[in-house]
This record gives structure tokens, sequence and C-alpha cells, in this order.
């Protein structure tokens, strides 16, 4: 079985209330970055953040971001284009990764498309009632073809995202089409609350997308639970070949305590580690994804 690849998942737009050591600034992401390096870790993922946690979209909060990581580590870098963002046009979202994939301090790796849209609304279960009713991540088709060619025009890896089957369904037929090149870097979404678009993080929510994926593409699957704690599907998932995506970005882990991004790395290394399964460096992943 081929090695493990294990993405941080440092901060998305969590806040501190519940887990204090979610990174914000360019300087604890990075410091993050080192020691999930030292942990397990070979992708790192992150949100660019002002110093009060609020969201930060411009290129240059990013810029700062990928380059003080870059002078430290060799982890494959994937930012994100924020959700909050899909307001803006195709070209606009996309903005910050192009601009940064100009300069080789600045260069990232990935960048992600959300293989469809669908309603992101917070429900409240104990209330029995949705806290939103208006919250739509919206991703056209037309966007994701304009995506799809201007990463693959920078030079850069898409990481093609499924929140249920008929993203997983659209992914296949980019694919298919040429727009997505194997081997496919899928994550695949797990949501256990607040918000409810994902497949259930159960056996049965996994298993309805692994039944689905064709052997004749060459897929290279990770898994994100947001909003619920990974860990209690770690062994299925490392076992049955797939990757991890984890992080305080998706989930407090207050089930174990206060853990830090590189405490929670260190833990599905040694998930891995107790069935045989070793985790990839980066130089390996770049190998895995057909990114050398």
């Amino acid at each position: 079985m081929e090695k493990l690849i294990i993405e941080a998942r440092v901060n998305e737009y969590a806040m501190r209330k519940r887990n204090p050591h979610v990174p914000w600034s360019a300087e604890e992401i990075t410091q993050d970055a080192i020691a999930c390096r030292e942990a397990g870790a070979s992708i790192l993922h992150f949100h660019a953040r002002q110093v009060n946690g609020a969201p930060c979209h411009d290129t240059q909060g990013y810029a700062d971001t990928v380059a003080a990581v870059r002078e430290v580590t060799d982890l494959l870098i994937h930012p994100t284009l924020g959700a909050n963002t899909v307001e803006d046009t195709p070209e606009g979202r996309l903005a910050h990764v192009l601009e940064m994939a100009k300069d080789p301090r600045t260069r990232p790796d990935f960048a992600p498309m959300d293989m469809g849209s669908t309603n992101i609304d917070i429900y409240d279960p104990k209330q029995k009632r949705f806290r939103t009713t208006d919250q739509m991540y919206i991703n056209t088709t037309e966007t994701l073809l304009y995506f799809a060619n201007a990463l693959k025009d920078a030079g850069l890896k898409p990481c093609a995202v499924a929140w249920n089957i008929s993203y997983l369904r659209q992914t296949l037929l980019f694919q298919e089409m040429g727009a997505l090149e194997e081997p496919i870097y899928l994550g695949l979404t797990l949501t256990e609350g607040p918000i409810f678009a994902g497949h259930p993080a159960s056996e049965a929510g996994l298993d309805a997308y692994l039944n689905l994926l064709p052997e004749d593409v060459k897929i290279a699957w990770t898994v994100y639970n947001y909003g619920g704690n990974l860990l209690k599907l770690a062994e299925k998932i490392i076992t049955a070949g797939g990757h991890i995506a984890v992080g305080l970005g998706d989930h407090p882990y207050t089930e174990i305590g206060t853990p830090t991004n590189a405490e929670l790395i260190a833990k599905f290394t040694a998930i891995a580690a107790s069935v045989g399964r070793e985790v990839a460096t980066p130089a390996e992943t770049r190998q895995i994804l057909g990114m050398v």
C-alpha cells in the first residue's frame, strides 16, 4: 500500500473559544507548520486570517504566510479560495493563487475546487431550528471549468472536493473531458454539524463515496470531517488505502483536551504505524500525486 498523505487543515475559519491553539497570523501558522511537519504531515492547508481571527482575503495576507512557511519547511502548500468569496467573479476568487504562483517564494502547490454547490446553513439540533436559512456555497460548472483551466496553465494541482455524490460525479465528468488530470487528489467531505451538507461521518457515509469510486481512474482520496472527530474513522480510512486531512480548522477535538494541530497529526501517524502504514514525506507526496 502506498504511503499515507496527511494534510494539516490548521485553521479554516475557526475561532479560539473551544481550543486556543488555532493559528491565525502568518507567524503562528508557520510555527504550526513546522510542528505538523515533524508530526507527520506533508501538506499544509490554511486560510489567511487577520490578527483578531477575522478572514483575510487579500493576496498579501496569503503571500506572507506562504513565503514564511516556504522558508522553514518543505511542506506542500494548499491555500483556500474561501467560501466567503463566492460573490466575487471566478477570476477574482482565484486571483490570489495565480498571483502567488508567479513568484517561487510564494508559489502554492494546490488550490481547491469544490465540485458543486450546496446549502451550508447552520442547524441547531438542541433548538431544532436553523440559525441561518440563506447560506449557499455556489460553484457553477462554468466557474469550475475556469478554475481547472487556469490552474493547469499555472502548473498547480487542483484538489477536487466532494461534499456528496453529485460532486463526485461532477469530478469524474471533469476527468472524462480532460479538465482534471490523473491522479486526481480528491477530498471526500463528511460533516457532523453545525453544517449538515456533507455525508454523515459514519462508515456508511464514507462507504457511499467509496462504493462509487471507479477502478479505472487513478484517484488519491483523502477524508475531511468538518465539525466532527475524524479519529473514529481513521483506521478504516487508512487500511482502505485512503489519506487523511485533519486539523483544528475542522474541529477543536475537545474530546481529547485542547490539542495542538501537531499533537492531533501525531495521533493519526500513530494509528497508521499501528496498522503498518508509513506516512509520506512531502517529496513522496509529490510522487503519489503525480506532481514531479
